[in-house]
């Protein structure tokens, strides 16, 4: 079992069940996106004393969680899971806790750290125009192709321009990232 340094923050305690049934880590609970101040401090300590990898659900709360975290807590890690690999045998819900033991191992070796002032821009909002990622019919869709590509979840376009050079998306992982989206889109 992968042994994971940082402190992986989490919103419940299904979603701790589900990451210590697959990797060897310690967590952190937010109990949901109330995030109380204490919690944060404990966040911001982890954070400095091992890092931290912000691992919430990939849905609206979830993404609130993350916001939060990343505010308080500047220069953070992140990893993503997709939302089909997190849906509910049933249609109980999204979320970590649903997602397979392989499903989070991938995810969380797929982290990145974000950077808290990127020193310039990799990616234009010219290139996402280019890539038909904004702006026309099925831009949405592809997306959340390459975000799922790229693990970075799902986001609008700000956002995804954003991400991409926060978390310093080199053009070359873009542009393969955009070839893998292309192949599956003429499947």
């Amino acid at each position: 079992m992968k042994k994971i340094k940082e402190f992986i923050i989490v919103e419940g305690k299904c979603d701790t069940l589900a990451i210590k049934r697959s990797v060897d880590a310690d967590t952190i609970e937010t109990n949901g996106s109330e995030i109380s101040i204490d919690t944060l401090n404990r966040i911001k300590r982890a954070h400095e004393i091992r890092g931290i990898i912000v691992f919430t659900d990939p849905d609206f709360p979830g993404k609130r969680i993350r916001q939060i975290i990343s505010e308080y807590v500047p220069g953070c890690k992140h990893a993503y899971l997709a939302k089909q690999d997190a849906i509910a045998k049933g249609d109980k819900g999204v979320g970590v806790e649903h997602a397979s033991n392989e499903a989070i191992v991938e995810a969380l070796s797929h982290v990145r750290e974000e950077m808290m002032e990127p020193e310039s821009e990799l990616i234009s909002w010219e290139d996402l125009i280019a890539a038909g990622l904004t702006g026309g019919a099925g831009s949405k869709r592809r997306r959340e192709m390459l975000g799922a590509e790229l693990r970075l979840g799902y986001m609008n376009a700000k956002q995804l321009y954003k991400r991409l050079n926060m978390f310093r998306v080199t053009q070359a992982e873009f542009q393969q990232a955009l070839e893998v989206l292309y192949r599956n889109e003429e499947d």
